[in-house]
């Protein structure tokens, strides 16, 4: 029986500003708009037999809402499984096996690690994996049938197919490569009847490589109102501050255009309303244009970027850590930012710098972002686990950061997955943490043993 956390009080919440509502621009008005979130209820998700990770849920990766069949997916890499909930009745109905990598001691590198990106198109779910692979799954049973055969973006590379995105006007899928150097992306064609992928002619046609990436690649998103792919490039040319977003034509296959994004070190991306987009921004600068530390003289300058596709402007959010994945609701015209790095979260002052790092426990933030005004307007505690590497192997695990999230539009439900922790409720294995508008209070039950 999964429980419900509406206190307000039981976790705090810093709201910037109120959500304006009855704004015109959005498909449907937004839900009691002037209401901070708040946790709501937790999904535990149970370990497989193929848990490698303390059994627990401690790597994961990308996850996805599907609008119209309500139903969300979770990349786990700690359970080697797609982790499939309801989001009508928030339960969790299927850890889907495809034989997907995983991830291993004792670095448990994820660059070789998967599953990684997941997608949907109509009843087609698409996800990525290692070595260079990506595999399909018809959705319309229960649990989903793997669609064969799987698909290499790269038969040589052992390193992963990370995050991708889903073009359905002309069936295509572009993979993101970023372990690779240099990073690049592959086209892969997929029937929208039956959900089979063509294997591309890689390298080939196929394939579009990323020479001036060195810092990786990735997310790439679809935006139908151009008909482009859009791509995150965290560094350019070797330059730390300078980043940029690249215009990728799914005709030519080439990269048409290159947006520069600096002291951002780009990450997620998200298609928004109009012709914009956020970018998610995985790194913090201070306000002298260098990279922060605790004991940095200048104040912290954590951003994300809202920017204009067809224009070129940008429009800088402050006030929210940098994260990994971004997510828009086109219901109440909102961003959300799972934002695992912040100045909030407590630093190591061991190293010189000091640095954020993977070994620190605590708070993360979920980011709200008035989409419009490019407010910002909540930041909702989350939560990060250290990595722990030294004893018995069996107790031994990677860091798990609140870096994904996703989010139920019709229902207001805001998703972000927490490594194993005792300290949100049902979470001793890992959960999907359910974020919702504030209801009126409710006690949470405590059992406490006899005397």
């Amino acid at each position: 029986m999964l429980n419900k956390y509406l206190s307000v009080s039981a976790f705090a919440f810093v709201a910037a500003a109120a959500l304006s509502v009855g704004n015109s621009v959005w498909a449907g008005p937004p839900v009691r708009g002037d209401i901070p979130f708040v946790l709501f209820e937790t999904i535990p998700i149970p370990a497989t037999g193929s848990n490698n990770t303390a059994g627990g849920l401690y790597s994961y990766d990308i996850s996805w809402v599907d609008q119209a069949a309500h139903r969300y997916y979770l990349a786990d890499r700690s359970n080697k499984t797609v982790d499939i909930v309801d989001t009508t009745t928030n339960t969790l109905i299927s850890q889907l096996t495809g034989g997907f990598a995983g991830v291993s001691p004792p670095a448990f590198a994820s660059g070789t690690g998967g599953p990684n990106g997941v997608a949907t198109s109509g009843h087609c779910l698409f996800v990525t994996d290692a070595p260079s692979r990506v595999v399909a799954f018809d959705t319309t049973p229960l649990p989903p049938v793997f669609v064969a055969p799987a698909v290499f973006t790269d038969p040589s590379s052992l390193n992963r197919a990370d995050e991708l995105a889903v073009d359905p006007l002309h069936s295509l899928i572009l993979a993101i490569n970023n372990q690779d150097s240099p990073p690049f992306g592959t086209f892969i064609k997929f029937d929208p009847t039956t959900c089979k992928l063509t294997q591309p002619t890689s390298p080939g046609p196929d394939r579009v490589t990323f020479t001036p990436a060195t810092g990786g690649a990735e997310q790439p998103v679809w935006d139908p109102g151009t008909s482009k792919f859009y791509l995150s490039i965290p560094q350019i040319s070797g330059v730390g501050p300078n980043g940029a977003v690249f215009r990728i034509d799914p005709i030519s296959k080439s990269v048409e255009f290159s947006y520069p994004v600096r002291f951002c070190s780009p990450a997620g991306l998200t298609k928004g309303p109009r012709d914009d987009v956020l970018i998610g921004c995985n790194t913090i600068w201070d306000t002298a244009g260098n990279l922060w530390n605790a004991t940095d003289p200048n104040t912290a300058a954590p951003i994300q970027v809202i920017l204009n596709v067809r224009t070129g402007d940008q429009l800088r959010v402050g006030g929210v850590g940098v994260g990994d994945e971004v997510w828009f609701n086109n219901e109440d015209g909102n961003y959300y930012t799972a934002s695992s790095t912040s100045p909030l979260r407590p630093l190591d002052i061991t190293p010189s710098p000091p640095i954020p790092p993977l070994t620190a426990q605590g708070a993360a933030i979920l980011g709200v972002i008035d989409a419009v005004h490019g407010e910002l307007l909540q930041l909702v505690p989350t939560f990060n686990v250290p990595a722990v590497t030294t004893g018995p192997a069996s107790s031994q695990h990677p860091a798990g950061t609140a870096h994904s999230v996703a989010v139920d539009g019709q229902f207001g439900l805001v998703y972000v997955p927490l490594a194993a922790n005792n300290a949100y409720p049902d979470c001793t294995t890992g959960c999907i943490a359910v974020y919702a508008r504030g209801a009126p209070e409710q006690p949470i039950e405590v059992v406490l043993p006899p005397p």
